[in-house]
């Protein structure tokens, strides 16, 4: 039996007890180590967890252990990410010129702190991916507590707009309108002052979501395949074990990027990440990371039967494999593959830093970011893989010291890990009520 004390009478369902958070009308939202169940609340008194049979919940710290299998995976690609855009951002906009004169003819490979806070800062990469992870969590918080949810992308999206605020309002003025504002908002990443910072965002991702209206793959917004949708769906790749049903999660993915970048490419890369992700943590079966990149791809082609860009995305899978196997220098393999700057070339410099290094997470990310291209997101994407693969444990101490906002990184990575199983028989997309 696990007892709790809350001060407010409600009944609610739980997904997972590591806090608990207010929202409108009376409602609270919890987390509970992955346990479906209610609870009532009584003014000043113990509360008792219960099962949906009734049951007194006496499971949950059992529950907890069974997850650690694949927590050191979540928190290694969410941390992982957000290690290798930390390392890649100041070197964003430089030549390789430039990069290599002031860091050396190996380039970046430690931490550039800022001055003020003594910090390796994010970008705007790892800031919509914290966004993306909380809309998830919402989504899957209302479908537990009110029988009915929407789609992960629908809470994404307003997740989203919370995060658009952060880049254009100071964190008190914001703080003030949420007051006014009541509901309208959902993210407790509002209360995170550090957010409040505009770290280099991408122009379409701004416009997109100051257009008001969430774009998707039926409906795109604009044509745009920027890195911006890929750099930011790897939560999505982490919270749901679905086993045989992943293309449902591909697609999911995919309509994630499409919130803000409409063009195939930019979707269609994005749902690939999923997949490679996804297979990583919860594999089903032993695989290697080269045979997921390769079922990743035909996967694709299932999913996207008929889009005439397609087969440009299939070629960038395809030469990331072979660059990653020829032996030569990493510099000369990224060119071939591009600059980064688009969703397609993101993931074969991603995919291909981590087929070469993937025993080595340093190694990977490094060679990510040092070019001279878009070297945060390369770095970030990389990470999302490198750090799956790896786990964080085995992420070298060096990248744990002075990231910023590691303690929200690893706290969003472990309400993450609470759930396993599918959305709703295996489906992420549930109607929204």
């Amino acid at each position: 039996m696990i007892k709790y004390k809350c001060p407010i009478p409600a009944k609610i369902g739980i997904t997972a007890l590591t806090k608990m958070e207010a929202l409108p009308g009376n409602e609270f939202r919890f987390f509970v180590s992955g346990v479906y169940g209610t609870v009532k609340l009584h003014f000043g008194k113990e509360i008792t967890m219960k099962n949906e049979n009734g049951k007194e919940i006496d499971t949950v710290l059992e529950r907890k252990k069974e997850r650690e299998a694949w927590l050191d995976k979540i928190r290694g690609s969410l941390f992982g990410g957000a290690v290798g855009d930390a390392l890649g951002y100041p070197i964003e906009f430089f030549s390789e010129s430039e990069i290599f004169l002031k860091y050396g003819a190996q380039g970046i490979r430690e931490y550039a702190l800022d001055k003020e806070s003594g910090k390796a800062l994010i970008s705007d990469d790892t800031q919509m991916s914290l966004f993306t992870a909380d809309g998830i969590l919402v989504a899957d918080t209302r479908l537990s507590m009110r029988g009915v949810g929407g789609n992960p992308h629908d809470y994404v999206a307003d997740s989203y707009m919370d995060w658009l605020l952060t880049q254009e309002q100071s964190f008190d003025k914001a703080q003030k309108m949420l007051r006014k504002s009541g509901g309208k908002h959902i993210s407790w990443l509002l209360d995170v002052p550090e957010l409040y910072s505009r770290r280099a965002p991408g122009n379409t991702c701004i416009s997109a979501l100051r257009g008001g209206t969430p774009g998707c793959m039926d409906d795109p917004q604009n044509n745009s395949k920027g890195c911006g949708g890929i750099m930011r769906v790897a939560p999505l790749a982490l919270r749901y074990d679905f086993h045989g049903e992943i293309k449902e999660l591909d697609r999911e993915g995919a309509e994630i990027a499409a919130v803000t970048h409409g063009h195939p490419l930019g979707y269609m890369s994005a749902a690939a990440l999923v997949h490679i992700i996804n297979r990583i943590v919860y594999p089903g079966r032993e695989m290697t990371l080269k045979e997921i990149v390769l079922e990743a791809k035909e996967t694709m082609t299932e999913l996207f039967s008929g889009e005439p860009y397609l087969s440009t995305l299939v070629r960038m899978m395809e030469l990331a494999v072979l660059l990653s196997e020829n032996g030569e220098g990493d510099l000369d393999n990224i060119h071939r593959l591009g600059e980064g700057w688009v969703a397609e070339e993101t993931l074969g410099i991603a995919i291909y830093c981590s087929l070469k290094y993937q025993d080595d997470f340093s190694a990977g990310i490094t060679a990510a970011v040092n070019h001279g291209g878009d070297s945060d997101s390369t770095g970030a994407v990389t990470g999302n893989i490198l750090g799956a693969l790896c786990g964080y444990e085995a992420i070298e101490e060096k990248w744990k010291q002075n990231l910023e906002l590691s303690d929200v990184i690893l706290e969003m990575a472990d309400d993450l890990s609470a759930w396993r199983r599918g959305r709703g028989r295996g489906n992420p997309s549930r109607r929204r009520s």
